[in-house]
């Protein structure tokens, strides 16, 4: 008998891979007995040798799920917080993460949909599945799995003990490459693992007169971590320097770097940081950004947009050529939407190419490149060289130069679908900011397809937020913003309660406020007509702004108007 359905698409997709040969499908599909899942895996592996990394793969895009390393996942606090160990070692299933209203749960039998429904009904929220091996979910969910806790007592006292007020505390650069019991260096791994497992975007190393201040940046705002003696300082940024190949004598100028802090661990953390140092008034201070190369990227809807912008943005996505620019300050969400985007469209008949600076995500079956600005290798170089590498879609990190923007441009006219990110403040100042690079204005309405602003406003705690009716000058912005007839809104709890760490907030959603070119607005961009003007265009067109968005999110009771308020102004053309 032939194999079943969704066997054949597995040995199907193998074959997309190249992991199989043609003939090889034929003889397995067409002249094998109905082999049960387990068989046919067997068959593949030892036959055939494919590596279950290969089938991990091939299933999941049979499938329509999203692969997750399971065994790369470290068990945190938080991790049975929805769902109890108990639940999650009879049905053999992961928690992996939140982002929203959204549980993300690492399932090892992906044909159990009943399950997943199962669980939306106990937590209440929706479930994204992704595909993890039953080796790995079983080993995870072992009794005596244990979820990370890093502490800093013990290095903290010895730190106290080397830079002591009666010695000179100095440390020889041996001491910080040699000894992995070195305080310093255990200290420096420990913040990085720490904030890691604290769900932190951004570590803060700040020097101040008699303190060395860590901080680390949770949902947008920082809070601080620890305090060392101001000694620490010197030996703390060498270390960091040495673990990202920076130059640990030149204090005087700033540098940047990038940490692959897997091979600084044995607790298989595998994550990059990108590092950039500055000399400040008592020292030099680090910010490290964290790149976690084991996150998956969220599907579309996961991200915020509104049904309205998540069917407009798709199908600008799906236009053939164009250029498509997301606009918005560091930290407001860009890269995760851009990698959701090329997720969504990226198949086999597509060639995608990106440039990228760093390269945060990995993406299978996409190609990127990471920039080098000290050889020479630019957004615009990347850019010149992929046009001559036949590609159906470029993503460009950043459009930063004149250079850049104008081969940018090029590409979009001539049959490339371009996407990139601009820093400016909303959607239609995108367009006097390519005029003030020198794009003519005939060119910009030529190619742009859409303008996508976001920001990232943080999320109510669901558990210990507080109804009320909004009255007076709330009311009235929420009455000129999106037209509000009334019912209740929440507001944060001041005291907070444990899941949200006593702020009253807990986990981020994005707002979006999505330009798409029309007739009319083409010609408002002929004209050099102001940003202004070019806005009043839009919104009749059916642009909803940011601040229009973000009251929107007010009323579905995903975040306050306080927060809403202070993420974006209030539009001028809605001021009483």
């Amino acid at each position: 008998m032939p194999l079943g359905r969704v066997q054949t698409q597995i040995v199907d997709k193998l074959v997309e891979l190249g992991k199989l040969a043609p003939e090889a499908r034929t003889a397995i599909v067409n002249h094998a007995d109905d082999l049960t899942g387990e068989q046919l895996d067997a068959l593949l592996q030892s036959e055939h040798k494919v590596t279950p990394f290969q089938l991990h793969l091939a299933k999941c895009r049979a499938l329509g799920l999203t692969p997750f390393n399971v065994g790369r996942y470290r068990l945190h606090n938080a991790t049975f917080e929805k769902i109890d160990l108990e639940f999650c070692q009879k049905n053999t299933i992961l928690p992996v993460g939140q982002v929203g209203d959204m549980l993300l749960v690492a399932f090892a039998n992906p044909f159990d949909t009943q399950l997943a429904a199962k669980i939306a009904e106990k937590t209440g929220m929706r479930v994204a599945r992704l595909l993890g091996t039953e080796k790995d979910i079983k080993e995870k969910l072992k009794k005596d799995s244990t979820p990370e806790q890093v502490q800093f007592s013990d290095v903290v006292d010895q730190l106290g003990a080397q830079f002591s007020d009666d010695t000179e505390g100095e440390i020889k650069d041996e001491d910080l490459t040699h000894e992995d019991s070195a305080p310093i260096i255990q200290l420096a791994n420990r913040i990085i693992e720490d904030a890691y497992f604290s769900g932190t975007s951004d570590i803060h190393i700040e020097p101040q007169e008699k303190d060395l201040v860590v901080r680390y940046r949770i949902d947008g705002l920082t809070q601080e971590k620890l305090r060392l003696p101001a000694k620490v300082t010197g030996a703390l940024v060498a270390r960091l320097k040495i673990m990202c190949n920076l130059d640990i004598a030149e204090r005087r100028l700033p540098q940047d770097g990038r940490i692959v802090f897997k091979q600084f661990n044995k607790k298989g953390v595998d994550i990059d940081l990108r590092v950039s140092t500055a000399p400040l008034n008592h020292g030099e201070g680090v910010v490290m950004r964290i790149l976690d190369k084991q996150k998956s990227t969220l599907p579309l809807p996961a991200l915020g947009f509104t049904e309205e912008n998540l069917a407009k943005y798709r199908e600008c996505i799906r236009q053939p050529y164009g250029m498509i620019l997301h606009c918005g300050p560091t930290g407001s969400g860009k890269s995760m939407t851009l990698y959701s985007a090329l997720n969504e469209i990226n198949t086999p008949d597509i060639v995608i190419r990106t440039a990228e600076d760093p390269i945060e995500y990995t993406l299978p079956g996409i190609n990127q490149m990471q920039m080098h600005r000290q050889i020479g290798l630019t957004f615009a170089t990347a850019l010149r060289a992929f046009l001559r590498q036949d590609p159906d879609i470029i993503l460009v990190g950043e459009i930063r130069d004149k250079e850049t923007a104008n081969i940018a441009v090029e590409a979009a006219l001539t049959g490339h679908l371009l996407i990139s990110t601009l820093h400016t403040n909303d959607a239609p100042s995108t367009v006097a900011r390519l005029t003030d690079m020198g794009i003519e204005s005939f060119m910009v309405s030529s190619s742009l397809v859409c303008v996508c602003a976001q920001r990232l406003m943080r999320r109510v705690c669901k558990t210990c937020r507080v109804a009320y009716e909004p009255e007076g000058r709330e009311r009235d912005i929420l009455e000129r913003a999106i037209g509000w007839t009334g019912g209740h809104i929440f507001k944060a709890n001041p005291k907070g309660c444990p899941k949200c760490g006593g702020t009253g907030y807990k986990g981020r959603v994005g707002i979006h406020e999505l330009m798409v070119t029309n007739e009319e607005l083409i010609e408002g961009i002929n004209k050099e007509m102001e940003t202004a003007e070019l806005k009043k265009i839009a919104m009749r067109g059916g642009m909803k702004t940011l601040h229009q968005d973000s009251c929107v999110k007010v009323k579905e009771g995903l975040t306050t108007l306080a927060e809403a308020l202070s993420t974006v102004p209030q539009d001028m053309e809605l001021r009483g």
